[in-house]
């Protein structure tokens, strides 16, 4: 997975249970694309601070995820929602006995 994907689906789901403090600069730096020293100079900071705390978060959000799996599930859903949606539309008007076996096969592969 691309790396700020990733980073970004992390946030958004485990981004909550971050300080404040981290949230701003993670924000900064990830979601906002801030270099390090432009949050170092608004936060008062060094610029040293700003990477360590970015790694740091990043490491926290990964951990979230190793326990919890909230991303990885989500990923998962989706991609055979998109299988499903690709099943229906590769359909070429079945009859309703035939749609319904269709259904009944993607549904227990959920």
């Amino acid at each position: 997975m691309e790396k700020i994907l990733e980073q970004t689906l992390l946030y958004d789901f485990y981004g909550e249970l971050l300080t404040e403090h981290q949230k701003q600069i993670y924000e900064d730096v990830v979601l906002n694309d801030y270099g390090f020293s432009e949050v170092a100079q608004e936060q008062g900071i060094s610029r040293q601070g700003v990477h360590d705390l970015v790694k740091r978060c990043n490491r926290i959000l990964q951990e979230y995820e190793s326990k919890l799996h909230l991303v990885e599930r989500f990923l998962t859903i989706k991609r055979r929602i998109e299988e499903m949606e690709s099943s229906l539309r590769d359909t070429e008007e079945p009859d309703k006995g035939q749609l319904t076996r269709q259904l009944q096969d993607i549904l227990e592969n959920l």
